[in-house]
């Protein structure tokens, strides 16, 4: 990836700064992107869209489909977003832009300004879903599926543990939320 000046990403149109290509040719490692990198995840249209901080998740194949998936507290005003358009992206950034992925996760977009404070610039893809100039990869998906397990769904008393603690409020309740990898997007 070659660094675009800063000073003009924000002048850029999205074909000027991304490339498509197919998910086979990610190079990532699949465990730093869902396990140490943040991304961002992200619901709507240009008119009204909000994003989240995401941690944690997987990249895989789901109905012989290329599928992401992510876990999303129920109360999230972004989740809410999702459900509704039915497409999301995931927008993963370098580690210069850490402390407003840090931003995203610090309130919700659903009772403040947020997407109009965050220091990242937005960009609509040709799907028209929505991302950030910034970011060095994106995924575009189609929801597939959404699942809330029970504690009983799992096998080992660690993971019993973990969504017991998780579900002590209703509104805590986790969501899974899978979704078929439509786009990819690189940097150029």
């Amino acid at each position: 990836m070659k660094k675009t000046n800063h000073v003009n990403v924000k002048e850029m149109g999205f074909g000027q700064l991304f490339e498509q290509i197919s998910p086979e040719e990610i190079s990532d490692n699949v465990f730093t992107l869902v396990g140490k990198d943040f991304f961002a995840i992200t619901a709507g249209k240009a008119d009204h869209y909000n994003s989240m901080i995401g941690s944690g998740g997987g990249l895989g194949v789901l109905f012989k489909k290329p599928v992401t998936w992510c876990v999303i507290r129920a109360d999230r005003h972004t989740l809410e977003m999702i459900e509704k358009e039915r497409t999301y992206t995931l927008s993963y950034f370098p580690d210069e832009h850490r402390e407003q992925m840090l931003f995203l996760g610090s309130k919700s977009g659903r009772d403040s300004g947020k997407m109009k404070e965050v220091q990242l610039t937005s960009v609509q893809t040709p799907s028209g879903d929505m991302s950030f100039k910034e970011a060095r990869l994106i995924f575009e998906c189609k929801l597939t599926e959404l699942t809330t397990p029970k504690p009983d769904d799992f096998c080992t008393q660690e993971a019993k543990d973990y969504v017991t603690e998780a579900y002590k409020e209703e509104n805590h309740y986790r969501k899974y939320v899978f979704g078929e990898i439509t786009h990819v997007w690189v940097r150029k």
